[in-house]
């Protein structure tokens, strides 16, 4: 039944493989289900219902998001409340808050209307084709260059930013800034205080995991990914144990593991505040909507298109197959998520983790959809996968689809310029969509003044344009 759902064999995967990628694509984003809930609701300070709530929504609309990618469109791409788009729900959320003067509750029911008019237009956009065709419009020199870009993201989150550090003198401390970028060992323990114990032993962690991956996936073993991060995991939790004296599973004696079902129908399931939504003024909902759009439609295309070549879904014109579906299941989870609680559903740059793990149908994102249910029930196992762990594998599978750059024409400066832009852009800003926005207004710009602006479509010339808008009036 499954071959006949999926097509494992022409797709050249098996049930196993397509397992193991799940299991890997969901240990490198488990971090989203604690993460979206503490920064949606300031770490738990605007009430624990709340949090509850979300934290409901957030595997909920994850997984209803994977499983539409799964039978709708039959890839192997995982979605969760985006970075970045939820950190700019909870600014909104505050903002609304001073405007109104609701409650953060109320103004967090307002917001979530945003997210559910954004889900409805990419519902619509995505059934008229219109999200096909401006991912078609993107050149083809641009597409090329976003795996390398992204690549480039993904390990500046595995080394630089998913693993924190807390200590007496502040944080959070990380590896590339606070222990690779101290001038000395001495230094930067001073710095980190009490904490540089424990980024020895995330750095180390790190690196083991990372060169135990590398091996395995040299021998030919397929599940190198998920092994790595599993010896990692061993190796930071025998490291508490032995130099910090601390027990990583010391929660999970008191932990509770029976889904808060009635906080979210309390707090956020269907529970939209229009009368506070139109209370903050028509011209700034617009914008609201319009920003989140923006922000959230290159995030996916970025993902989508980077992470489909590096799996070798692209054809000859660097165009994904069924890429309406998954475009289309980007925006059913967005519309699930505002029902029950949480910011904007986007696919999951950590995708590619899973796509490297062999992963290459929907059954890869049916696994990890199953898993984010799961975790209503089992959440506290989820939250002591330690993040060291999955920096190694960030950090691998960035440094694969780096290999994406051999595909670059080097001597045509009209695809170097926009390709090296959203090399830097993409780690600097964390934002994909911005990283494409400088890609696609550096390619107008330099066929249009070389005399050969007939060569850029009518539609980049249109996404430039918006690119440009919205980063000089900060839309």
């Amino acid at each position: 039944m499954l071959e006949k759902i999926f097509k494992l064999k022409e797709n050249n995967t098996s049930v196993k493989t397509e397992i193991i990628a799940g299991l890997t694509t969901f240990m490198t984003m488990a971090y989203i289900i604690a993460l979206n809930p503490n920064l949606l609701t300031g770490f738990g300070e605007n009430g624990q219902e709340l949090w509850n709530g979300v934290f409901m929504a957030t595997c909920i609309a994850s997984a209803v998001g994977m499983f539409a990618m799964a039978f709708l469109a039959n890839k192997p791409f995982a979605m969760a409340p985006g970075m970045g788009l939820n950190s700019f729900f909870a600014v909104v959320v505050a903002n609304i808050v001073s405007i109104t003067g609701l409650s953060y509750l109320e103004s967090f029911q307002a917001a979530l209307c945003i997210i559910l008019i954004e889900g409805i237009v990419f519902i619509v956009l995505s059934v008229l084709n219109v999200r096909e065709k401006i991912v078609n419009a993107i050149p083809l020199g641009v597409r090329l260059g976003i795996a390398p870009a992204i690549g480039l993201m993904l390990m500046n989150i595995g080394i630089g930013s998913n693993a924190g550090v807390y200590s007496e003198t502040g944080g959070p401390f990380f590896a590339m800034r606070d222990f690779f970028g101290a001038m000395t060992p001495g230094l930067a323990k001073t710095n980190m205080g009490s904490g540089y114990s424990a980024m020895v032993l995330t750095v180390v962690t790190m690196f083991i995991g990372l060169f135990v991956i590398v091996i395995l996936a040299q021998k030919g073993v397929k599940a190198a990914v998920i092994l790595g991060m599993l010896v990692a995991s061993v190796v930071y939790w025998a490291g508490q144990m032995i130099f910090l004296g601390t027990n990583p599973f010391a929660n999970l004696a008191t932990a509770s593991f029976v889904p808060p079902f009635k906080d979210m129908a309390e707090t956020t399931l269907f529970k939209f505040n229009f009368q506070g939504f139109v209370e903050v003024g028509w011209f700034t909902a617009i914008t609201l909507v319009v920003t989140f759009c923006i922000i959230d439609m290159f995030d996916t295309i970025g993902t989508l298109v980077g992470t489909a070549s590096r799996a070798g879904m692209l054809d000859k014109e660097g165009n994904m197959p069924k890429m309406k579906e998954a475009l289309l299941s980007d925006a059913i989870g967005t519309v699930v998520g505002s029902a029950t609680g949480t910011s904007t559903v986007t696919t999951f740059v950590e995708s590619a983790s899973g796509v490297e793990a062999g992963g290459r149908t929907g059954l890869t994102a049916l696994v990890t959809g199953i898993i984010f249910l799961a975790c209503t029930f089992i959440a506290p196992i989820a939250a002591i996968i330690p993040a060291a762990a999955t920096s190694a594998a960030l950090i691998y599978v960035g440094v694969l689809m780096l290999t994406g750059l051999k595909n670059i024409d080097f001597t045509d400066i009209t695809q170097v310029v926009p390709v090296a832009l959203m090399l830097i852009g993409m780690p600097v800003s964390g934002s994909i969509g911005h990283a494409i926005g400088l890609g696609l207004i550096s390619y107008t710009v330099i066929k249009l003044f070389t005399g050969k602006g007939k060569e850029v479509s009518v539609l980049t010339y249109v996404l430039s344009v918006i690119f440009l808008v919205k980063f000089f009036l900060a839309v």
